[in-house]
């Protein structure tokens, strides 16, 4: 058999020891049956290759990293603040904007058991859903232009399900159904610290979601960029699910990427202190890249300016707009995989289930701004921290509901 072969050439004892077993018990024909099967969908070679290229050491040439230029949307002249606007409210008005927001993820760091959009605050006196709160603020746009943004939640195949009937539940906020579609990204094996892939308990090859940087390949997959194509959609913003100040149709933002006749455009805001665990833009090698704080030289990381600032301080924080030909474009590329340290149970040789109290397997994953070198010029407006950037990633402390609470009541107790 084909699939056995394969798990030899990779040296898979414990899966091959746990078919043999399997086939000595008629009992458990069925979970043979199933395992066998989800093995056959395997790229043993591709996986592999994508495994051993994702371990190597990420080297940065300091030399090939220079500033990338940027405007402050606070300190924009007011006749350019106006032209942007204006060219941002044509597109909003015409109905060739669409927004994607990237829902893949459980809300287990926030104690929650459940999509992380199905997370709600205590907002005045009363629960919210980050999902909800999205959703308002599309609404606000729709309302002034008169249009219906077309709404596109990329889920993963962990959450489809709960999500989709999270919002059916909720009759989906009262927004328009026919202008929600769910797609679910790719998914990638899970391979422990041995090279051993994990099985987990229903006798299927362990998966998760493959990073941020699928989503390109999943609204082709999942027919979604020719859905807005029928729909004549120009323009596409490209969002995460858990910042709740996040504004996914900022005209000014739109705007400026007509103006500047760029393909891609992102808000960025400042990076507070030289460590801060963010991504920061840069021109690499003459093209627009996000290098993540683990991959920074340390030098960089300090360096200051002229005027004693960060030299390299516009942070990413997934607020990005692209057209629908760099989509298209995007679609069709491979994204380099990043390795990242996970706790993960599975079943031993014996059928028997482990669960491993510390990190034990190795999740592969792409980034969404890995797209951005694949082009020339990106445009960036700088965001305000106090504005832009209100997260819900841990349970407490810093980036937690209790800080994004603080943020958002007091965001909109002024505007």
């Amino acid at each position: 058999m084909e699939t056995l072969e394969k798990l030899k050439k990779y040296n898979q004892t414990r899966t091959l020891k746990l078919i043999e077993n399997l086939s000595k018990d008629k009992a458990k024909s069925a979970a043979l049956t199933e395992l066998l099967k989800s093995l056959e969908t395997v790229d043993f070679d591709e996986l592999f290759k994508i495994y051993n290229e994702s371990k190597q050491e990420v080297i940065i040439d300091e030399t090939k990293i220079k500033q990338l230029p940027y405007l402050v949307k606070k300190e924009l002249n007011p006749c350019l603040a106006k032209l942007f606007y204006d060219l941002g409210t044509e597109v909003l008005n015409s109905g060739q904007y669409a927004v994607v927001t990237m829902a893949g993820g459980q809300g287990t760091r926030l104690g929650h058991d459940g999509p992380k959009g199905t997370y709600s605050l205590d907002i005045d006196g009363s629960r919210k859903f980050i999902f909800e709160i999205l959703k308002e603020n599309l609404e606000e746009t729709n309302q002034k232009t008169g249009k219906i943004i077309p709404w596109y939640i990329m889920t993963s195949p962990e959450n489809d399900a709960p999500t989709k009937n999270f919002f059916k539940n909720h009759d989906y906020f009262n927004y328009s159904k026919e202008d929600i579609t769910f797609f679910k990204q790719n998914h990638m094996p899970l391979i422990d610290v041995y090279d051993q892939l994990l099985i987990d308990k229903n006798y299927h090859l362990k998966e998760a979601s493959d990073g941020t940087g699928s989503v390109y390949r999943s609204l082709k997959n999942d027919g979604c960029l020719e859905d807005m194509k029928k729909r004549g959609i120009k323009w596409v913003f490209i969002g995460g699910v858990d910042n709740i100040l996040l504004k996914q149709a900022d005209r000014i933002l739109l705007g400026m990427a007509i103006f500047k006749n760029v393909e891609i455009a992102s808000k960025t805001i400042v990076k507070s202190y030289p460590e801060e665990k963010v991504g920061l833009f840069c021109q690499y090698d003459n093209h627009p890249r996000v290098i993540e704080y683990s991959e920074m030289p340390i030098e960089i990381s300090y360096e200051e300016d002229e005027n004693h600032e960060l030299k390299y301080k516009e942070a990413h924080i997934m607020c990005n707009l692209y057209t629908i030909d760099a989509l298209e474009y995007l679609a069709e590329k491979t994204l380099p995989y990043h390795i990242a340290f996970k706790k993960n149970s599975y079943l031993d040789e014996f059928g028997t289930e482990i669960v491993p109290k510390e990190p034990n397997s190795y999740k592969l994953e792409s980034f969404l701004f890995d797209g951005f070198p694949y082009f020339d010029n990106i445009a960036l407006l700088r965001g305000d921290r106090e504005e832009d950037f209100a997260p819900i990633k841990n349970k407490e402390g810093k980036d937690s509901s209790e800080t994004a609470k603080v943020l958002y009541k007091r965001y909109h107790a002024t505007h």
